[in-house]
């Protein structure tokens, strides 16, 4: 019996979630399995992998083989590192002690690359969310003028037609006075 280590979708459509498990070659994907080794959620950001480290490295000594994904994923977590490593010790190259001294470096220098991606990572939305609150700002002052604008305009042309009312009611006083002039004049003769 072959074995691999593959993945068994699990989840609904359109969001996967995987389960990293250990199977016969011959079982279907989402069926039957030897050993869960742990999960993969690609849909965080970045991808959230919870993978029981000792198992899999025991399974990758006794043989099973990984999928290109899973490869991918236990290289990821060194549990491939950590397997080339045991077979240096097995072969005689180093001892266990140089072995852990060169796999805790290797853990050191993941942790401090993906600190440092995080930190870029959360740079970069800082970044984003104040460039488009500056264009939001723009857009909100820019409404504002325009609002204002207007409004001065309707104050104009409401303060133009209260003038020109009150020089319509000039002139009708004007020829009021004007008429009454001539009564008066008409009313002498």
């Amino acid at each position: 019996m072959s074995t691999k280590i593959r993945l068994s979708r699990h989840g609904k459509k359109g969001y996967a979630f995987y389960h990293i498990v250990v199977a016969d070659s011959r079982a279907p994907r989402d069926g039957r399995f030897i050993e869960k080794l742990g999960t993969y959620n690609p849909n965080t950001n970045p991808a959230t992998i919870e993978l029981n480290f000792e198992s899999a490295v025991k399974w990758v000594g006794v043989g099973a083989q990984p999928t290109d994904t899973a490869r991918s994923i236990l290289s990821k977590e060194g549990v491939m590192y950590r397997h080339h490593l045991n077979g240096g010790v097995k072969k005689g190259a180093f001892t266990e002690e140089v072995a852990e001294q060169k796999f805790a470096k290797w853990v050191a220098e993941k942790e401090a690359k993906d600190a440092a991606s995080k930190a870029a990572m959360d740079a970069a939305k800082a970044k984003t969310a104040k460039e488009r609150l500056e264009a939001e700002t723009k857009v909100k002052e820019a409404k504002a003028a325009a609002l204002a604008a207007k409004l001065a305009e309707a104050a104009k042309a409401a303060e133009t037609a209260s003038v020109e009312a009150e020089g319509e009611v000039a002139e009708e006083a004007a020829a009021e006075v004007a008429e009454a002039a001539a009564e008066t004049e008409a009313a002498a003769e």
